[in-house]
């Protein structure tokens, strides 16, 4: 007869055998939907359902593979095909170094409050995952509609992914749902070149450019799949005068990107920013300014060691002849560079810095919805260990040290107002106040002063914060980074934990969100009034399971790291000169 322990761990093995089959099964394939004829030949989608409603059409090449002599250079027109392209599989996602995603997930999992067997649980689904495929050919879009036969177009929403300009892909499971097209929406997701295959500039690259310039690439692909979406997506049942361009983190900074380009005018009529701006970017392509190194310096300094004899100098041609392997593995050599796989400065994709841009009123043009997390500091603090951005490096560990260390950076007068007002203290509340700085210093801070200047342009402007928590009471997350993106999906994973609160807050949020795509205003009889921004009132929507207006969100608090962020962008640019690539290598002095 079987004892207690050993019936549990028989059930036990059942319940892990059941979650490895579970992940590691092949989904089955989605039925057929109707051949559709876009510029670059015919290709057919697959049905979500039985019911045959939403469609998918996934892997859809919009630009040609940015591969051999493509490699580096803006993207091109997408290669025709002959017959009809299969589109239920996706494409491949841009290769990618991984590392920084899979500490992020992790943190997200321990910071839930989940219980011991919960949180293995979610460990070994995540290590039976199938990894998606990786490759330089990766410049795919996918299109997720329910109007193939429409009576009229639909709006259409074009989702950037986040990830830091390093990580990430427009085929992650977190966008894969139907709660906006559900709502009258065509959704398209897209992929766009990452790291240094993304944003890699150097002098050779910039010599062969007709425009004199390099890096820049990925910010070029998100532009082409908007010029994709105005040429192809009436075929989808999406209306090409009607496209709101969204996203998060660095997809939302990619849309503020995007709108300090002149080649993304007239290719969207609303933007849609979840928790990024780059007001902060000060990288330009040849110029050093202050402390920041240009962006081809640092390209150089990258590619070196992969050279023959350490090489400074090689042409664009013999960079191109780089593996793509031995790029990815430099990366981990020197994180410190990820800094400045960013977009710059070169005069033609960007003519200004994008806070330069934003604060002069020539990034806006359209209505905007932004916003931000109460708590978006919790995830990255444990890596970081500084309250703010503008410090590389963890913060000294002596408070005195500390004030010092803050009063370098700020000054005197606003170190000591940033202190009283989050709390800094000798004792270990020290984290919680730099958490918490952090996360405004991140994110808050720029969200507002967008939505600020905005308002002042005269455009229809909408702030938020989000505050959902996650239900665990051991959870220590709060309104973590990223936490909103299943609100306004509806692509919960609900072994974190999901309540009848969330699905109303759910609801409401994709309503917002859709409302918004299709007139340019949230609101509606269906949802609580959202009133719009104007500096003067400073009101904003605090989205929870008690939607309320609020006024003055963090007011002195935003109002002091504004100020900072004013004297950067008022002050000349300070171009000094750099020193040798060789003594620079390895700089510590990187931080935008």
């Amino acid at each position: 007869m079987l004892k207690p322990l050993h019936i549990v761990l028989v059930l036990v093995a059942i319940l892990v055998g059941s979650v490895v089959w579970m992940v590691t099964r092949p989904a089955p394939p989605l039925d057929p939907s109707p051949v559709i004829q876009i510029n670059s030949g015919e290709i057919s989608g697959g049905w979500v359902s039985e019911e045959q409603i939403v469609a998918l059409y996934n892997g859809i090449p919009y630009a040609a593979p940015p591969v051999g002599d493509l490699r580096w250079r803006p993207p091109q027109d997408p290669l025709q095909w002959s017959g009809v392209r299969d589109g239920r599989p996706f494409g491949a996602e841009c290769i990618q170094y991984k590392e920084s995603l899979n500490t992020f997930v992790d943190g997200i999992v321990r910071g839930h409050g989940l219980n011991w067997f919960e949180r293995q649980m979610a460990k070994l689904v995540l290590a039976l995952a199938p990894e998606p495929v990786a490759s330089e050919d990766c410049l795919f879009l996918n299109v997720r509609t329910a109007n193939l036969n429409p009576g009229q177009l639909q709006p259409v929403m074009v989702w950037i992914h986040g990830g830091s300009h390093q990580i990430g892909s427009g085929s992650t499971d977190l966008y894969q749902a139907n709660g906006l097209v559900d709502k009258g929406i065509v959704l398209v997701t897209i992929n766009y070149r990452l790291g240094p295959f993304g944003y890699l500039a150097h002098p050779s690259l910039s010599a062969e450019s007709p425009n004199s310039a390099s890096g820049n690439y990925g910010l070029m692909d998100q532009i082409k799949a908007l010029e994709w979406v105005e040429e192809n997506i009436a075929a989808f049942g999406g209306d090409p005068t009607n496209v709101t361009i969204f996203g998060e983190s660095a997809g939302a900074q990619s849309v503020s990107e995007i709108m300090a380009s002149p080649l993304g005018d007239e290719l969207y009529d609303k933007a849609i920013l979840q928790s990024g701006s780059s007001t902060y970017n000060r990288i330009h392509l040849t110029e050093q300014v202050g402390d920041t190194r240009s962006a081809e310096s640092v390209g150089q300094a990258f590619l070196s060691p992969l050279l023959p004899d350490d090489a400074i100098e090689a042409s664009a041609a013999e960079l191109r002849t780089l593996p793509a392997e031995s790029i990815l593995s430099r990366i981990p050599e020197v994180r410190e560079f990820e800094r400045y796989f960013l977009p710059n400065v070169d005069g033609y994709v960007l003519p200004d810095l994008i806070g330069r841009a934003i604060a002069d009123g020539d990034a806006l043009s359209v209505p905007i919805l932004a916003g931000y997390n109460a708590d978006e500091g919790t995830l990255f603090f444990p890596g970081m260990q500084t309250p703010t951005v503008l410090n590389y490096g963890p913060f000294p560990i002596d408070h005195t040290e500390r004030m010092d260390q803050l009063e370098r950076i700020f000054g005197s007068e606003d170190a000591d107002t940033l202190a009283n007002l989050y709390g800094f203290s000798p004792s270990e509340t020290w984290d919680e106040a730099a958490t918490d700085m952090l996360g405004d210093d991140m994110f808050g801070m720029h969200m507002r002063f967008l939505a600020k200047k905005n308002a002042d342009a005269g455009l229809p402007t909408w702030l938020y914060l989000f505050s959902r928590t996650p239900p665990k009471k051991k959870q220590t997350l709060g309104a973590w980074h990223g936490s909103e993106i299943a609100f306004v999906f509806d692509s919960h994973i609900k072994s974190l934990g999901f309540t009848d609160a969330d699905a109303s807050l759910t609801d409401i949020m994709t309503t917002y969100w859709t409302n918004f795509a299709k007139t340019g205003d949230p609101n509606s009889g269906e949802v609580p009034n959202w009133p719009a921004y104007t500096a003067v009132e400073d009101t904003w929507i605090q989205l929870d399971h008690d939607i309320r207006t609020r006024t003055g969100v963090r007011k002195g608090k935003l109002d002091v790291l504004e100020s900072n962020l004013l004297r950067r962008l008022d002050r000349p640019p300070i171009v000094e000169t750099e020193a040798s690539v060789d003594e620079q290598i390895g700089a510590d002095a990187l931080q935008p």
